[in-house]
């Protein structure tokens, strides 16, 4: 379970990026009724904030130049920005943004993970990270896919201290590991690591990719809106065991996540 009490490692935020931010407002502002806010003046470079019911659930900002692939960032709340880069780099990571402030708001760095998943870092100032979680319309899991599910097992448990359980998945669908942070209880589970199968990996693309988990009420409405705004479905909405109704898709413009109806009570 995703909360607003940060705790180090745990998921805080998530942005998306994307070559037409208007575009990409009106398509989530169906999907999960967020409403895209200027998140400051000038100097914010067009950033969005989105918005559930006045509270802030993530950020919108323009991709960078031709090269960037739009896509979703997990950040993960960090003490030690600057100690984590030359720790990722030890753990045969990549750097790829620099550590550095946002403004007033807090401190930042984004990485590449040795299997290829592009994670991010904050450290918070005047601002914490998402002000809702665990709730529909809003970010309630986490879930790294890697084709080298003990190599990503090794990097974060080393890098964030975190621990891991078991969970079988139903069928041949791969190995999956819960993640806990470093320190918790399984009441505070924040995500998942899917070692995926060789077929699996061809389709990915061979790179490991993280995936923000957002809650619905009803994950069929909510694919009917993925399609109805020209985004992609790729698995479900299918039922799973002990988890609840499960869809993976992307935006129009490739950016991934997965929707998840708890089940019913």
């Amino acid at each position: 379970m995703i909360t607003t009490d940060f705790l180090p490692g745990s998921p805080c935020w998530v942005e998306v990026s994307s070559p037409d931010v208007d575009a990409s407002a009106a398509f989530y502002r169906r999907v999960f009724g967020w409403e895209a806010i200027p998140a400051g003046g000038p100097e914010a470079a067009g950033y969005l904030s989105l918005k559930l019911a006045g509270d802030i659930v993530a950020g919108l900002c323009p991709t960078v130049g031709e090269s960037e692939r739009p896509g979703w960032t997990v950040f993960f709340h960090d003490p030690d920005v600057d100690g984590t880069a030359v720790a990722v780099e030890r753990l045969g990571g990549t750097v790829l943004i620099e550590p550095f402030d946002v403004l007033h708001l807090g401190r930042t760095a984004q990485f590449f993970d040795p299997q290829g998943a592009r994670f991010a870092v904050w450290h918070p100032a005047a601002f914490p990270g998402v002000q809702r979680a665990d709730a529909p319309g809003s970010l309630c899991w986490v879930e790294l896919w890697t084709p080298d599910g003990p190599g990503s097992v090794d990097f974060y448990g080393e890098l964030f201290r975190w621990s891991y359980s078991d969970f079988d998945l139903p069928g041949e669908s791969g190995h999956y590991r819960v993640v806990t942070p470093a320190g918790a209880g399984r009441d505070r589970d924040q995500g998942g690591v899917m070692a995926l199968l060789p077929e699996q990996v061809d389709d990915a693309e061979g790179s490991a990719a993280w995936n923000p988990v957002f809650m619905v009420a009803d994950a069929d409405t909510a694919v009917g809106g993925v399609r109805a705004g020209g985004g992609q479905v790729y698995m479900g909405p299918e039922d799973t065991p002990g988890v609840g109704r499960v869809a993976a898709c992307a935006d129009p413009f490739g950016a991934g996540f997965i929707l998840l109806a708890p089940p019913r009570e």
